[in-house]
């Protein structure tokens, strides 16, 4: 057998083993529509009730739950909430600790009527360690929607103070290096979003 002979089946033996190793790798299947890599919903920079401007950088190591709403929100927002907190429990009671690597951010497209202390009593009702942010004008709320393709806008009422707001019902998750990684809709479920948070906490 020539030297040439010898290198040709030496690397199609490597191209063999490459081959099949990519076939048996399995594609970790999420509940949640799977945005790994997209170019949006990167970040954010807003002031929390207590005017402190929070980032991503602020919640390290944590698996975060962002969602855009408003507290005057009669269904999807509260629902929304009340499931982030229950899969918080779902996550603690099955491992002690494992509660607090999950973080909600809750920011509000109604900031008009959601001031910080509004907005402060709204989110500590589901969970003490959920965070509001409070856009501070019109045109910062409007950058972070664009930024994370968020659809809002506001619908008349019959008085002026009554108004509702439309918008995007469901959330963004990020993975404990700040990536963002899904997309879930409204009504998953807390099972669904469950299993999803400890893939993440699990490195996958």
């Amino acid at each position: 057998m020539t030297f040439i002979t010898r290198i040709i089946r030496i690397t199609a033996l490597f191209t063999t083993i490459l081959a099949l190793a990519a076939c048996s790798e399995k594609k970790i299947a999420f509940n949640s529509v799977d945005i790994t890599g997209a170019t949006y919903a990167q970040d954010f920079s807003l002031p929390d009730v207590d005017g402190k401007t929070r980032t991503m950088k602020d919640f390290a190591g944590k698996v975060v739950v962002v969602f855009f709403g408003f507290t005057q929100c009669p269904d999807v927002c509260p629902t929304t909430m009340t499931e982030v907190a229950a899969v918080k429990k779902a996550l603690e009671t099955a491992h002690k600790g494992d509660g607090d690597k999950l973080q909600a951010v809750f920011i509000t497209i109604d900031p008009e009527r959601d001031t910080a202390a509004v907005l402060k009593a709204y989110v500590a009702n589901f969970d003490a360690s959920f965070v509001g942010l409070r856009p501070a004008s019109p045109e910062a709320l409007a950058d972070a929607a664009k930024a994370f393709k968020i659809y809002y806008k506001k619908v008349d009422g019959k008085t002026a103070g009554s108004y509702t707001m439309d918008h995007t019902a469901a959330s963004y998750v990020f993975d404990p290096q700040g990536h963002i990684r899904l997309f879930t809709r409204y009504g998953s479920g807390v099972d669904k979003l469950t299993d999803d948070v400890r893939q993440l906490l699990a490195g996958n």
